[in-house]
């Protein structure tokens, strides 16, 4: 990974370069998914008030881990474009300036999530004994609120270099450190046995605190793994202490003016997954488990789309950075046909083994029936959805976030939420007009992506 690797080559077939790229980042997802899991159910071990003191919190969370998400995509566009341009001086500075902004984000982002770890579980509605753990779990963690910053925005800084492996390694043995951390934090010492042979594996017995103690220390080690490689490695993107790190108006202007629509669109979606949420919420435990465990299915089946658009915005990027609009088209066409092709067989394999995949998680006949019929409407949806993800990560990539917000805006709360509110609320109908609605939301989505996407204009901005 040494060395001026450049993309943009037409000796090289397009299919070639945007695999090289999706590849690990489509690693990266589902061996992050699959840690997850693995997590979840270790602090589901401990109960349902241990694992409602962890995910009470998620969604705002969520939302600051997408703002956090949004700077970092301003940073990818442009290093994408100063590569493209062989002006790796630029490139650099632009990383120099992202870890100031690190700096300034991540110190106030810390201390307001600390000062807010007992407001935002009780604005959530948590029980008395589920605030208890809330509060001191999200204590702890807002100690990594800095570091996951670092991680995030670093992470997308070698994506926008092409360097999508270098995330990929050091996320996953951060995760895959995270669950041993787990497994030594969270339970007391306790006798295991393997093969016949019994022998006693220490344990902390911390329960929650264990859990937000493992993530967080890894987290700290990962971010420091990945500074140290900027800092250190021989690579395009290294940088050392002695030079400048003073911002420069000019590129921060750039890195607003794409981030902060980015970071609007966060809130629109935010906003309205909690809309969502209480709808489902109102249709009973049923509807609940069945929206929740189809949603855990289709996770799986979404994150080519957050591999293949990575790649795209990369693409997109440096080819607009080297003068090249016309190898755009080909990168995004050759993208989609890839795409589609493995989403298609994605969403067949979902649609005939609905029931069989919900009931991976649930031994609830009632639920595996409903979730099962979620899961093939969602399966409908597929191909669609990344091929939006591919037009709007192409339109990140050229730095075009006004025209995403917009529609993002629009469809989501014209379509999926009203959409939600009216079958449910007013008609009185079930959990799976819910899931049309979010369909119909992605189909408007894609055309609205596709028609923005063929209007030449975008390729022509300057940064």
């Amino acid at each position: 990974m040494s060395g001026k690797r450049i993309l943009i080559d037409d000796r090289v077939k397009p299919s070639t370069t945007i695999l090289l790229l999706a590849w690990p980042v489509l690693v990266e997802q589902i061996l992050s998914t699959l840690v997850h899991s693995v997590d979840t159910a270790m602090v589901g071990s401990l109960g349902a008030v241990a694992t409602a003191s962890v995910s009470i919190s998620g969604t705002p969370m969520m939302l600051i881990n997408g703002i956090v998400m949004s700077f970092g995509m301003g940073f990818t566009a442009l290093i994408a474009r100063s590569v493209g341009a062989q002006d790796y001086e630029r490139a650099r500075g632009l990383t120099r300036q992202a870890l100031v902004t690190v700096l300034m984000m991540g110190i106030p982002i810390s201390i307001l999530c600390y000062s807010l770890s007992e407001t935002i579980p009780r604005l959530m509605g948590a029980e008395p004994d589920v605030l208890v753990l809330a509060t001191q779990y999200n204590k702890i963690m807002a100690l990594a609120m800095i570091f996951r910053t670092l991680t995030m925005v670093l992470s997308a800084i070698y994506r926008g270099y092409g360097d999508t492996k270098t995330p990929m390694v050091i996320n996953t043995m951060v995760n895959l450190a995270n669950v041993v951390g787990n497994y030594l934090l969270i339970y007391p010492t306790h006798e295991v046995n393997l093969f016949g042979n019994t022998f006693t594996v220490w344990g902390a017995g911390w329960g929650v605190a264990g859990a937000a103690a493992s993530t967080t220390g890894t987290i700290i080690i990962g971010a420091t793994v990945m500074l140290l490689m900027t800092f250190l490695r021989k690579a395009p993107q290294q940088i050392h202490l002695n030079e400048s790190y003073r911002l420069v108006k000019r590129d921060i202007q750039a890195v607003m003016r794409i981030s902060v629509p980015m970071m609007f669109e966060r809130f629109v979606m935010g906003g309205a997954s909690v809309i969502i949420a209480s709808t489902v919420a109102s249709l009973g435990t049923i509807a609940l488990a069945s929206n929740s465990l189809a949603a855990t299915v289709e996770s799986f089946s979404l994150m080519p789309g957050f591999a293949f658009g990575s790649a795209c915005t990369t693409l997109v990027g440096q080819s607009l950075g080297a003068e090249r609009p016309d190898m755009v088209d080909r990168y995004v066409n050759t993208t989609i046909k890839i795409s589609v092709t493995i989403m298609g067989i994605a969403s067949v394999l979902m649609f005939i083994f609905s029931p069989q995949l919900v009931s991976l998680f649930t031994p609830d006949a009632a639920v595996i029936k409903t979730g099962g019929e979620l899961v093939k409407l969602l399966a409908v949806i597929q191909v669609p959805y990344i091929i939006s993800q591919i037009h709007s990560g192409a339109l990140r990539g050229a730095g075009e976030t006004k025209s995403l917000f917009a529609i993002t805006l629009v469809s989501m709360w014209g379509v999926r939420v009203l959409g939600a509110t009216l079958f449910v609320r007013v008609l009185g109908w079930g959990i799976h007009w819910v899931v049309i609605a979010m369909d119909t939301d992605n189909i408007v989505r894609m055309v609205l992506y596709w028609i923005r996407y063929k209007r030449d204009d975008w390729k022509y901005l300057k940064f």
